[in-house]
């Protein structure tokens, strides 16, 4: 599958040709088609072992492809090293110099290119300004937060001035607070300075929050790219769309001219990548998300509410039937003194394009 990350004219373009893989016996990467034009913020999102990181160190210089290319601004640079290849690089581990301040590891990058010792501290000054750290400079790494030692980090791969900033899991060692106000600063600060951005992780809402496109990549191959909000809504795979977000499965039989019979009502079935349509009459699953399922609790009905879990502006229900697997519903906090734990209620589906799994 083939993916473009459409986007601006400043920064610089990155793509993956036919990029594979190989350690061993095992495949990390089985022909990877991929572009992220300039100034774009690419998120490559999967599960352990799915060939994101490879394809991130393959960007960066850490280790040459198998076979295919990797381009940037249209020139292959899969035998150039890492250190010719002006890559910024965040890790999760943040990997500051614990005997040099803030300031200095800024500036570290700088130093090694001989740049003069003026420039050096009016570059570090800025990014740490621009990163909200300015009068952290004379700190050392142990006298910061790990959400600021992860901005130093961010400030010291920007420093200078790199033709693509990778960021690698660079938020799953903070805690829920720093990630979110992070998720926003990293996003700004790459709006602001237009650098062709690529980040790998395993988080979704990282992911759908930040990029302008989400690829999602599953055994070595790109299932899906697009922006968050269409891969949410319009998942072209059954990976892709139980990956993101949440998904009930329901039971369902095929019915004629694209739809699907489910739970009495009849659905279009969405457009899927690959593979034979369903005979019609056949068995099939139904992928649904919980908050196409709409609630009624006005009179009793077949289904009973077995849990009812507080999620701020919602409540997600697992409703249970006799008949049926349970299904979890999400609706409005509103509603929570009408639908609590036992209450008989009526579910129907949303009538939305439904995509169906196998």
């Amino acid at each position: 599958m083939t993916g473009t990350a459409t986007g601006t004219s400043t920064g610089t373009a990155v793509e993956f040709k036919d990029v594979r893989r190989v350690f061993g016996g095992t495949t990390a990467l089985a022909g990877l088609d991929l572009r992220v034009e300039p100034g774009q913020l690419l998120a490559l999102l999967g599960p352990s072992g799915c060939g994101k990181t490879t394809a991130l160190r393959l960007l960066a210089g850490f280790d040459r492809p198998t076979s295919g290319q990797v381009l940037v601004d249209g020139k292959d640079v899969s035998a150039v090293s890492a250190a010719k290849r002006d890559m910024g690089m965040v890790f999760q581990s943040y990997s500051l110099f614990p005997t040099m301040t803030a300031a200095e590891n800024v500036a570290f990058g700088l130093r090694i290119r001989r740049r003069g010792g003026s420039e050096r501290r009016t570059r570090a000054a800025e990014l740490l300004d621009l990163v909200g750290l300015a009068e952290h400079a004379r700190k050392y790494p142990h006298q910061l937060s790990g959400g600021q030692q992860q901005r130093v980090a961010l400030a010291r791969a920007l420093a200078i001035e790199p033709r693509v900033l990778l960021l690698d899991e660079p938020l799953s060692a903070l805690d829920a607070k720093v990630r979110e106000q992070l998720r926003e600063e990293i996003r700004r600060i790459q709006q602001e300075l237009g650098v062709t951005t690529v980040i790998v992780t395993h988080d979704q809402e990282e992911a759908l929050s930040m990029a302008d496109q989400v690829g999602v990549m599953h055994a070595g191959r790109l299932e899906q790219i697009a922006p968050p909000a269409e891969l949410y809504q319009q998942p072209r795979t059954a990976f892709a769309a139980e990956f993101v977000g949440t998904m009930n499965r329901v039971p369902g039989t095929v019915g004629d001219r694209g739809t699907v019979r489910v739970w009495g009502q009849t659905l279009p079935v969405a457009v899927r990548d690959g593979g034979a349509a369903p005979r019609a009459g056949a068995a099939a699953t139904a992928l649904i998300r919980p908050e196409d399922i709409a609630v009624d609790a006005a009179e009793r009905g077949p289904w009973t509410v077995a849990v009812a879990t507080f999620r701020g502006a919602t409540i997600r229900l697992r409703l249970t039937r006799p008949e049926y697997d349970d299904v979890l519903a999400d609706v409005a906090a509103y509603r929570a003194s009408e639908l609590a734990a036992g209450t008989r209620v009526r579910a129907s589906l949303q009538e939305r394009p439904v995509l169906l799994a196998g």
